[in-house]
């Protein structure tokens, strides 16, 4: 995949974590999909390898790579099988993390980055709550000055990795302005009043933890606050930029791994004395799948590209999402047609594949906020 994207490190870095994947990780996926978690010693192996600090400084612990090197994290840990895993990394990495190096103090980051890039604490994010999800203003947790600290009272719902997080980065409202009252807490686990009220079932991504999350008169100390008081909308909405990218790397690869899937059953299912691969229908078919793929792809790099330089890609973030996530499950839909009855069956991996797809036009900004967001920078 070497291109004006990638240099040889890159290459040499998906080299090493495709080995480790095929040998520690995939082997593993169903067990771990059966289970409804995977072991959270991964995050402990991922951080000895490496791979949890691809693009933090070396000063932390990290191996001081760029948003690349990331990228190509996320397109090979797709190949483990299970798709729950990449995404709690994803949020470990890409969502919790970034906000403490960008924002966070120098204890914090000693006290939080660093064990995070080594694995040994795991971390989550909270925004949404029952009555709050794309509109991060109307988050209604509430935290309240009490001398040293902040008494924080509220709920979070769809929270990844919520059940086994050593610390949640928490959206909480601290003041009245609509978006100048938002204010980010890392809230640790024992903490009086912070609870995990429950772990939630899903469609898809079965191997990651996702929990309803209570705070109730939760004492939270001052020195926990992220970045500034009633400035944490500002800082999330800084950190969307990278997840969004991010989670369009997972939708290009989940969407490649679907063709790859479609393309050896047609080569291998028989029907009418022929494989069905040589009925044009069909053909034509995967003709289109892998040019979408492609042009999401590019999309992709092309952002993350104009995101490295530093220039204010907004929309093409945006548009990266919703394009991104929107061709993964139609690639995952028609390959999993294709699969004809098979196709609907568990032991049939595409089954999977298919389901997981459908979160990626959810998280992260569903597509009709990815369109509200092209729709302004548009000057409509």
């Amino acid at each position: 995949m070497a291109g004006p994207f990638f240099t040889e490190e890159h290459e040499i870095l998906r080299r090493h974590i495709r080995r480790f994947v095929e040998t520690e990780l995939a082997p593993h996926a169903d067990e771990w999909e059966r289970a409804g978690e995977f072991p959270s010693e991964v995050f402990r192996r991922m951080g000895e390898l490496g791979l949890l600090g691809l693009r933090y400084p070396e000063t932390y612990g990290g191996q001081g790579g760029d948003l690349f090197a990331s990228i190509v994290l996320a397109e090979e840990l797709s190949r483990s099988g299970a798709s729950g895993l990449p995404t709690a990394v994803a949020v470990h990495t890409e969502m919790a993390m970034p906000p403490i190096l960008r924002f966070g103090t120098e204890e914090q980051k000693q006290r939080f980055l660093v064990p995070g890039i080594k694995g040994e604490k795991i971390y989550a994010l909270a925004m949404t709550e029952p009555n709050a999800g794309s509109d991060l203003a109307s988050i209604q947790t509430r935290g309240v000055f009490d001398g040293e600290s902040w008494v924080i009272n509220g709920a979070k719902l769809y929270i990844t990795n919520g059940v086994r997080a050593d610390a949640v980065l928490t959206a909480v409202r601290t003041g009245p302005e609509k978006w100048a009252g938002l204010t980010l807490f890392l809230i640790e686990k024992g903490t009086p009043g912070f609870t995990v009220a429950k772990k939630l079932e899903k469609v898809g991504l079965w191997s990651s933890d996702t929990a309803e999350l209570v705070f109730e008169d939760c004492r939270v100390p001052a020195a926990n606050v992220v970045g500034e008081v009633n400035q944490g909308f500002f800082h999330l909405m800084w950190e969307l930029e990278g997840e969004r990218l991010i989670g369009s790397a997972g939708a290009v690869a989940a969407g490649e791994r679907a063709l790859e899937l479609a393309l050896k059953y047609v080569n291998e299912r028989s029907a009418f004395g022929r494989p069905i691969g040589k009925f044009q229908a069909l053909r034509h078919r995967l003709a289109d799948m892998a040019t979408e793929l492609e042009a999401a792809r590019q999309l992709l790099y092309v952002t993350a590209w104009k995101v490295q330089q530093g220039e204010n890609a907004l929309k093409e973030v945006s548009m990266c999402k919703l394009f991104c996530a929107q061709v993964a499950f139609r690639v995952a839909d028609e390959a999993l047609q294709m699969h004809g009855g098979a196709g609907y069956m568990n032991e049939y991996l595409i089954s999977r594949v298919w389901r997981d797809a459908r979160a990626l036009r959810i998280a992260a900004g569903t597509d009709e906020i990815m369109r509200e967001i092209i729709s302004k920078q548009l000057g409509l």
